[in-house]
């Protein structure tokens, strides 16, 4: 627990960790009781980069070169929120209907032994400010403002 708790003290006076984030990751570990917990519970080291969500003004236009460019295939789409998503034998880009065109949305981060409750407290100890909502699922933000979603890792054969 020294190290999380010398990391979340150098980050707080370095100015790279908030007194919100320093606090809350301090009541993180008090409530887990260790800071092993959440470690033995998530394996970050195995994890992946499970998808990249883009933003696009046409979806079809984008959804066709993707299909021929890189040979993907339809993984699965949700047509009433304007998704379709692309890959090979799992979701690797998912193109979103919405402004504004051409960004990353987010990123996503499969785990292995995901849990939203584990997640949250390994991300809090180490300062990051979590956000959990339905659509979005669980979020953080890297130090650029850069949504990274985190979920459970799936097997290349399942598809989303």
């Amino acid at each position: 627990m020294e190290p999380i708790i010398s990391d979340l003290l150098t980050r707080f006076e370095k100015g790279t960790l908030t007194r919100r984030q320093l606090v809350s990751g301090l009541a993180m570990l008090a409530a887990s009781g260790t800071g092993a917990s959440a470690q033995q519970e998530l394996d970050f080291k195995s994890a992946d980069i499970d998808h990249i969500s883009i933003q696009v003004a046409v979806l079809n236009r984008s959804s066709e070169l993707h299909q021929k460019m890189f040979a993907f295939k339809v993984v699965s789409q949700d047509v009433p929120l304007g998704i379709v998503r692309l890959g090979n034998d799992r979701s690797l880009v998912s193109l979103n209907h919405q402004g504004p065109a051409g960004i990353v949305d987010h990123f996503a981060i499969g785990i292995p032994g995901f849990t939203k409750e584990a997640a949250a407290r390994y991300a809090s100890q180490r300062g990051a400010a979590v956000n959990d909502n339905p659509y979005q699922g669980l979020h953080i933000k890297d130090p650029d403002g850069i949504n990274v979603q985190i979920f459970g890792q799936r097997s290349t054969s399942t598809a989303r």
